[in-house]
């Protein structure tokens, strides 16, 4: 079972992509392929367990009900509300926020960004490469910085199941420069193997995306049929032709 106190204090420095105290320049990391796919359902209810249990506590998801997420994952109102809503809000209310407004503004200036479009905004391959990028970093105020976005004003969320991953440095870019990070190196395991740990990171990337735009499911169902009527209008069509040309020499 996902310790959901992680929720509140490990991921109380929240992420702050793209926000006013996440200023600095992103890295030259290779993006790794996410792999993800909207259509297994089973990976978008273990990415909305993992999402709820590790990630909505600093960050909402404005533009997504509850309600919605049990219609398009095959889930019953009752198991979303009992294993997915600690906030105490409505079935037909939004995903709100866990952390109060005065302690955001306490710890980090400002509420920490609504994630519902980020998928949307940064890409899959670019949440995936993200969530596998951290490292410890005694340097910075909360030990953690990131190889894709560097300085970033976050922890890792996900430090309990992946481990602590430690920066394999290179030469400084420039002459008298900080030395380069150019890899991660996994030293102290984590409470799950590498294949699992990935598994998760996808599945949390699928719902991102399905966040994004959940409509996307029933796009895609549609748009077979949308193909197949297609078809058989311009079969008729040909019909129709063959007809109409048939008495002209």
């Amino acid at each position: 079972m996902i310790k959901r106190w992680m929720v509140r204090w490990t991921l109380a420095a929240a992420v702050l992509l793209g926000s006013g105290t996440a200023v600095a320049a992103e890295g030259s990391a290779t993006l790794l392929q996410a792999g993800n796919d909207l259509g297994d359902r089973a990976s978008l209810q273990r990415g909305a367990q993992l999402y709820m249990n590790y990630c909505s506590g600093c960050h909402a998801l404005k533009y997504l009900r509850y309600s919605r997420i049990a219609q398009d994952l095959g889930l019953s109102e009752e198991e979303v509300m009992n294993n997915l809503n600690f906030t105490g809000a409505a079935v037909g209310d939004p995903v709100p926020v866990t952390l109060p407004a005065d302690q955001a503004e306490k710890w980090f200036g400002k509420m920490p960004p609504d994630l519902t479009l980020i998928a949307r905004v940064r890409g899959t391959d670019w949440l995936y490469t993200y969530l596998k990028s951290f490292y410890l970093d005694s340097s910075r105020p909360l030990g953690w910085n990131n190889a894709l976005f560097p300085n970033v004003s976050m922890p890792n969320p996900l430090w309990e199941m992946q481990g602590l991953q430690h920066p394999v440095l290179g030469k400084p870019e420039t002459e008298g420069g900080d030395p380069k990070v150019v890899g991660l190196e996994l030293r102290t395991p984590g409470n799950v193997d590498a294949g699992q740990f990935d598994q998760a990171v996808r599945d949390i990337t699928n719902f991102l995306e399905y966040a994004g735009e959940p409509a996307a499911l029933k796009r895609e169902k549609l748009g077979i049929w949308v193909i197949l009527f297609l078809a058989l209008l311009t079969f008729l069509v040909f019909l129709l032709k063959k007809e109409y040309w048939k008495d002209v020499h």
